[in-house]
């Protein structure tokens, strides 16, 4: 019988086939997540250069349950200001693989109505 692969490595699995095609630049950087049980973080990644323009988290702001979608979408909002002092106002939404559905899409449709347009 063959094994099943854990929901990581598969997620891991997408993820790598979602990169080979995604990459962002200076004028439109990867706006990519990670999501844990307890919390959620963001950042803004150029990867001409290999480096994060700007990252938020529900641990940077303290938010006592960071694992839930009001959490979501403060990170959300939080990253969408800190790209538009940036003077970033598009980004590539790379979601890690996960499923468009819940603290990902919540954070997502923050980040829209903050300003930040993909």
């Amino acid at each position: 019988m063959i094994k099943k692969p854990s929901k990581n490595v598969s997620r891991l699995r997408r993820h790598a086939r979602v990169r080979s095609k995604v990459s962002g630049t200076v004028e439109k950087p990867r706006l990519c997540l990670y999501r844990s049980n307890k919390n959620i973080e963001a950042q803004l990644i150029d990867d001409v250069k290999g480096m994060t323009l700007a990252s938020s988290s529900s641990m940077s702001l303290k938010l006592e349950k960071g694992g839930n979608i009001e959490a979501s979408k403060a990170v959300g909002k939080d990253i969408a200001e800190k790209a538009l002092k940036l003077n970033i106002k598009t980004v590539v939404f790379d979601r890690s693989g996960y499923i468009y559905h819940g603290r990902v899409k919540a954070l997502a449709e923050a980040a829209r109505e903050a300003g930040l347009a993909f």
